[in-house]
């Protein structure tokens, strides 16, 4: 099979198109021909090997899997001899490793039926993204209708999808983004938009119940502000630009400048469940959400979408189509 391969941290030039055997199936897996995959921030630290203390999960001197990717969508090709829910010729999408190639094996748990009305791209667009969205909104946040939300970041991946699973939640969002994102904003259904390169939202007077911050852009400081003294403060993000730490030390710093005080704040990973991945299925379905994807590029051409992700600031996903 072909795949995106990288036997060295780099840069994404370190990116070439190999072929691989196709993987083994496992008795409680499927496998699935891969119809596309999307980039997350998980997998450019995993080819730069930076912040550093990635290289702890991915391997300290070189990849210790030399292809690329979690999210996708595909069709089942076969299914192992305990799985159930699962057949030949179903679409679905899900997470696994090494999906930047022709063919993936996955678990049945960390995979769900893809709905009939929406493309894999679309799919493709979801799982990492979809789920850190919805369980750090609905689970961590626990957001109920009437309450007021704040995403900080509202543009990119995980952003887009906390705005409009805010809004199928029943909460009023207010959406931080930067100029050239604000009719993106506006477009999935935010209630009020605030472009950060004119107003500072946290000297806006108003009080929220839940901020979901993906860009970690501002300070305890600053954004307990705008929180209720009830409020969750929700990390998901943050930025990305230091060698060493990366986006660990402003979670970290945040928690411990806010540690036995008000708001509560929290962190959080989001977890590969197919529940979750079944109700991110019927947000899609309903039409509650739809993803919002920046650009689609071929597999020959992975290495121009991780440059694409490098550059920062794509508005929602950046998709490849095999």
């Amino acid at each position: 099979m072909r795949a995106v391969v990288h036997t060295r941290y780099g840069p994404p030039e370190v990116l070439g198109l190999a072929e691989r055997e196709k993987p083994a199936l496992t008795e409680d897996g499927l496998l699935v021909r891969v119809r596309a995959a999307s980039i997350n921030a998980m997998d450019w630290y995993f080819l730069t090997g930076i912040p550093y203390p990635a290289r702890m999960m991915s391997g300290l001197l070189r990849p210790a899997r030399d292809i690329p990717g979690v999210d996708f969508a595909g069709t089942v090709e076969a299914v192992g001899a305990s799985v159930t829910r699962f057949r030949p010729g179903d679409e679905v999408f899900g997470g696994a490793r090494g999906t930047l190639a022709e063919y993936v094996t996955v678990a049945e748990r960390r995979v769900a039926r893809k709905p009939a009305g929406v493309t894999f791209e679309q799919a493709a667009a979801v799982p990492v993204a979809g789920l850190t969205a919805l369980q750090g909104l609905r689970d961590k946040g626990q957001v109920r209708a009437g309450q007021d939300v704040l995403v900080n970041g509202a543009s990119g991946g995980v952003g887009t999808f906390a705005v409009q699973i805010a809004k199928a939640l029943g909460a009023r969002v207010t959406a931080v983004c930067r100029t050239d994102k604000v009719e993106v904003a506006r477009s999935i259904g935010a209630d009020d938009v605030v472009d950060f390169t004119r107003d500072d939202f946290t000297r806006s007077g108003r009080r929220y119940d839940v901020l979901f911050d993906v860009a970690g852009s501002r300070s305890w400081s600053e954004c307990r502000r705008v929180l209720k003294p009830e409020a969750i403060w929700i990390l998901a993000g943050g930025p990305r630009t230091n060698p060493w730490t990366g986006p660990v030390a402003h979670l970290v710093g945040t928690l411990l400048a806010s540690a036995g005080r008000r708001p509560k704040v929290t962190a959080f990973m989001a977890k590969l469940d197919a529940r979750d991945l079944g109700v991110l299925g019927g947000l899609l379905e309903s039409g509650k959400v739809t993803p919002v994807i920046d650009h689609c590029y071929p597999l020959g051409e992975a290495a121009a979408a991780f440059r694409h992700f490098g550059a920062g600031h794509p508005q929602g996903k950046i998709v490849v189509s095999l």
